[in-house]
């Protein structure tokens, strides 16, 4: 009996981390460049009683065997990358991916992060910045006095001069990596390399894969919201489904007490 309490515990369990994904998922619904997390699950052990094939006399053997699980547990996590949809913002300053890719992004630790995030904003020095002060790399500085910039397609960014000419103060590049779910969140939207991910690779956007780049625009959160509410209802069914296992399991239990009595 105390193997059918702690078999419903670890549902319970694995339904709430469930939850908690669904909830900072839908939180984030209005995050620009939000990628939402899916957890996957996996069997515990089991405990074999009889195996596969075993003989039960008079030359019979057991074509199934039998086996009692012990329960689930949450396998891991991964960032679901796709497409977000573009918002169109009036902004010269906002920068939307179309396709794969990531820009990178100098903090001020001096770690070099990644994001989808193209919200940038000009500093009191002229170089383009993210909300959290990091600045894009490899850097573009405006010059003094100018107010608007062009940024097309492939990443070039340039600038109308008084005398009307277009003036090119530097490429936007795109970073990709061979396994973007293997990218490690670390808030404020960005994101880390780490070896599950593999090396960075720079390009130029609409070259090797690279996406191309939208003025005027930001990628939203790829969570659906309705679909995100129809998994909160199925994990919060199958935790009352477990929670009700254990109530019989402990209803169970009294009735044996009450018996040895």
């Amino acid at each position: 009996m105390l193997r059918s309490l702690l078999t419903a515990a670890s549902g319970m369990k694995a339904q709430q981390m469930q939850v908690d994904t669904i909830a900072n998922n839908i939180s984030n619904a209005n995050t620009n460049g939000f990628k939402k997390n899916r957890l996957s699950f996996q069997a515990l052990y089991y405990q074999t009683y009889r195996n596969q094939g075993a003989e039960l006399g008079s030359g019979m053997v057991d074509a199934t065997g039998l086996q009692v699980g012990s329960g689930t547990q949450v396998a891991g996590s991964a960032m679901v990358m796709e497409q977000g949809q573009l918002e169109l913002t009036g902004n010269k300053f906002d920068l939307a991916i179309q396709g794969e890719g990531f820009f990178a992004v100098d903090q001020p630790n001096g770690q070099t992060y990644y994001t989808r995030d193209g919200s940038f904003r000009r500093d009191q020095n002229g170089q383009l910045r993210t909300a959290t002060g990091g600045t894009i790399n490899p850097p573009i500085t405006l010059p003094s006095g100018v107010m608007a910039i062009d940024v097309s397609e492939t990443g070039v960014v340039s600038y109308r001069t008084d005398a009307g000419q277009n003036q090119t103060v530097g490429t936007i590049y795109l970073t990709r990596f061979p396994n973007t779910m293997g990218l490690q969140a670390e808030g404020a939207n960005l994101l880390s390399a780490t070896a599950s991910s593999g090396a960075a690779t720079i390009t130029t956007p609409g070259q090797n894969g690279g996406g191309l780049i939208q003025q005027g625009a930001l990628e939203r959160s790829n969570v659906a919201t309705v679909e995100e509410l129809v998994s909160l209802i199925v994990a919060q069914r199958n935790y009352e489904v477990n929670s009700r296992a254990i109530q019989v399991s402990d209803e169970m239990l009294q009735t044996v007490g009450q018996l040895v009595r």
